[in-house]
């Protein structure tokens, strides 16, 4: 078992900054790729970022590229995702998952999952 806890979502305004980051803990997560994933009122849950398991690899949906920046820190057991230019179609509950005992990037096959951290911008 992997537990997952989220920590650094609040109240942003648009244009802003925010830092979210997941501890690990259960199991080392040094050999698998990691995950953000957000979901947003009324909507589906969706991709936005990955890395694999040595942090040379990193992949993102199209409509935060170039604004966020996943990065992890096996040491630490830790993975966190640097939000800059923040919009508000960017508001959601953000999720950490990790594709435990897969090392490489994917969309799916995640199989454990935060409980998530609310991430609010305003216009």
């Amino acid at each position: 078992q992997v537990q997952l806890v989220e920590s650094g979502g609040g109240l942003v305004q648009a244009g802003g900054s925010l830092r979210l980051s997941c501890a690990a803990s259960g199991r080392t997560i040094s050999s698998s790729a990691m995950g953000w994933f957000r979901q947003a009122p009324g909507k589906e849950r969706e991709f936005v970022a990955a890395i694999n398991w040595a942090g040379a690899s990193t992949y993102y949906t199209d409509s935060v590229k170039g604004r966020f920046t996943i990065s992890r820190d096996n040491a630490m057991n830790t993975v966190s995702l640097q939000m800059n230019s923040l919009k508000p179609e960017d508001t959601a509950v953000y999720y950490c998952a990790i594709r435990y005992g897969r090392s490489n990037i994917g969309m799916d096959n995640y199989n454990y999952w935060g409980q998530g951290t609310q991430v609010t911008v305003s216009s």
